[in-house]
């Protein structure tokens, strides 16, 4: 599998905090990684180092090219797409006013076709298409989060990070979330889930990666982590 995303000696910090501790990792072309661990294992620091938001030491490669160092935007252009944890909707917004702003600029001044259209975001998830008109403030938090993931893939992300997708959701809405991660594979695009539920990114992804303070402490396939109870016990379970 060809790689399109590599780690190699990550280190970040915030201010003199140091954070993270040499990470070394990968995600293939169409593949779909799981970055597990306990809050504060410093997993979300990575997904924001990788997006510029905070500063890093060491290599980050997006198809070979180098990225740390660049800014967010320029990141984004290159191919990644980042949905935080904390949503960052535009409550005053309709939700179709959101998805427009995700929009890629060149699919608005008619370059390439986009791989992804209105049609198909309310394809995936019919309620947004049911609330298209509505303010995003007033959607629940399921709702605001499928938004979240949805506007961020109107950019047409080759490579998309999200950040804790279902934290504080109800168990069905947790399914939909699932579906969704399954279609983007099926669309060759290629996910960097950070999550807390095992029992979705063990069902989803074809490899996971643990961490423990600030460094990766296991990697492989769900059936290995299903199979390890002491990396389990000492890095996962509360």
């Amino acid at each position: 599998m060809t790689t399109m995303l590599r780690l190699s000696g990550l280190h970040a910090y915030y201010g003199k905090s140091h954070i993270l501790h040499g990470v070394d990792m990968a995600v293939g072309e169409g593949e779909i990684v799981s970055l597990l661990g306990r809050n504060g294992s410093g997993r979300s620091t990575t997904v924001r180092t990788i997006m510029g938001l905070v500063h890093g030491e060491g290599s980050i490669t997006m198809r070979g090219e180098e990225i740390l160092g660049r800014k967010a935007f320029d990141i984004a252009h290159r191919g990644i797409g980042y949905v935080p944890e904390n949503r960052e909707i535009f409550p005053k917004l309709t939700v179709e006013q959101n998805l427009m702003l995700g929009e890629k600029r060149s699919q608005r001044a008619g370059g390439k076709v986009p791989r992804w259209t209105f049609r198909d975001m309310y394809e995936i998830f019919p309620r947004l298409k049911e609330r298209q008109h509505t303010e995003a403030g007033v959607l629940s938090g399921g709702e605001q989060q499928m938004l979240t993931l949805c506007r961020t893939l109107m950019g047409d992300p080759d490579l998309i990070m999200i950040d804790e997708p279902t934290e504080g959701l109800a168990p069905k809405i947790v399914e939909l979330v699932a579906d969704y991660l399954k279609t983007l594979k099926s669309r060759g695009v290629s996910v960097l889930l950070v999550e807390q539920k095992l029992t979705i990114a063990l069902e989803i992804s074809e490899r996971c990666y643990v961490m423990g303070h600030g460094a990766i402490v296991f990697e492989g396939t769900p059936d290995d982590l299903r199979g390890n109870a002491d990396i389990r016990k000492e890095w996962l379970e509360v």
